[in-house]
C-alpha cells in the first residue's frame, strides 16, 4: 500500500508539472503572438515605404487636390520620372505644395526630398508654404527647403548629388523673370551624371517665340528642349501622359482662364472648366555619364 502511495503522488505530481509546463507553453505562444501582432501593426504604422497609390488615396491630401489627379497624373508622371523611394530629389518651385504632399511620404523613409522656397520673411508664398510644413511633421517633418533668391543666388544642392529634379507648371515664370537659364544651370551643377530632369509645362502651339508665349503662361516645347540642351542636358524622352486636345490655348486670360486659376471668374466658367486644366507636355532630360578616354580606361 505505502509503494502504491508513493507511486500515485508521483504521477500526481508529474502530471501537475505537464500541466503547468504546457501552460507555461500556452502563455508564452499567445503572449509571443501578441508581440508579434502588435509589432508589425507598429510597422505598418512608422513604415514610409509604401506605393504611391496609397499615398495619392491617403487621407493628408485635401478633396480638392485629390480631385486633380484626373487632370495632373501624378502616378504615371512620376513612374515616367523614373521616381523609386530611396533618390534624393529636389522638386523646384513647389508652389503650394501640391506635389510636395506627394513626394514627402514616398520618399521618408530611404530617399530625401529637397525644396525650393522663398524666404518666409519676406515673401507670402514662401510663408504660406512653410507653414504647411510646419504644420504637419508627420508628413514633412524629412523635408530639406533650401532658400532661393533668383535675382542674386539659386544653390540647390552640392554638385553632383542628386537624382531627379522636378519642375511643374513653372518655367513660363522663370522666362517671364528672366532667370530661366540660371535655373537650368544650377539645376544641372546639382544633378549627378546620369541624373535626371523631370519637366512638367504648359505647351504652347508650335512656333511661338520664348517670351511671347511666356506672357500667355504657355512654353513652347521646342524651346524648353533646346534651353535645356544648351546647359549640357540630353533630351532623354517624352509623354503624352498631360496632354489636353481640348485646350485651344487662346484665350484672354491665357493659361490661367483655366482651372485651377479660372482668373476669370463666373465669366464663360462652364465653358473653361469643361477644358480642364492646360495642354502640357512631360520631357524627360538626362545629365550625361563623362566618357572615359582610352588611357583612362587603362591607368
Amino acid at each position: 500500500m505505502k509503494f502504491e502511495r508513493n507511486w500515485l503522488a508521483t504521477v500526481r505530481r508529474k502530471g501537475l508539472r505537464k500541466v503547468l509546463l504546457l501552460t507555461w507553453l500556452l502563455f508564452a505562444t499567445v503572449t509571443a503572438s501578441w508581440f508579434l501582432a502588435a509589432l508589425n501593426a507598429y510597422a505598418s504604422v512608422v513604415d514610409r515605404n509604401i506605393p504611391l497609390q496609397t499615398i495619392l488615396s491617403s487621407s493628408h491630401r485635401s478633396d480638392a487636390n485629390r480631385a486633380r489627379d484626373r487632370d495632373r497624373h501624378p502616378l504615371e508622371t512620376l513612374e515616367f520620372f523614373g521616381i523609386a523611394p530611396d533618390l534624393t530629389v529636389v522638386e523646384l518651385w513647389p508652389g503650394s505644395g501640391w506635389y510636395t504632399e506627394i513626394l514627402a511620404p514616398f520618399l521618408a523613409q530611404k530617399g530625401q526630398l529637397i525644396v525650393t522656397n522663398f524666404d518666409p520673411k519676406f515673401n507670402s508664398i514662401g510663408k504660406a508654404f512653410q507653414d504647411k510644413l510646419t504644420a504637419d511633421p508627420d508628413i514633412f517633418g524629412n523635408v530639406k527647403v533650401v532658400v532661393v533668391n533668383p535675382a542674386q543666388q539659386i544653390t540647390l544642392a552640392p554638385d553632383n548629388s542628386v537624382d531627379l529634379i522636378l519642375t511643374f507648371r513653372n518655367i513660363h515664370n522663370w522666362v517671364s523673370g528672366g532667370f530661366a537659364e540660371k535655373v537650368f544651370e544650377a539645376a544641372y551643377k546639382a544633378l549627378k551624371p546620369g541624373g535626371i530632369m523631370g519637366v512638367v509645362e504648359h505647351r504652347a502651339k508650335p512656333g511661338m517665340s520664348w517670351e511671347e508665349s511666356a506672357l500667355t503662361g504657355y512654353i513652347s516645347e521646342d524651346a524648353v528642349i533646346a534651353a535645356l540642351e544648351k546647359i549640357g542636358f540630353q533630351f532623354a524622352d517624352k509623354s503624352e501622359v498631360n496632354a489636353n486636345p481640348k485646350d485651344t490655348k487662346d484665350y484672354p486670360g491665357g493659361v490661367w482662364s483655366l482651372p485651377p486659376s479660372s482668373i476669370l471668374g463666373k465669366q464663360d466658367k462652364e465653358y473653361y472648366m469643361s477644358i480642364g486644366e492646360s495642354d502640357r507636355m512631360t520631357l524627360k532630360f538626362i545629365k550625361p555619364i563623362p566618357s572615359r578616354s582610352i588611357s583612362d580606361k587603362y591607368n
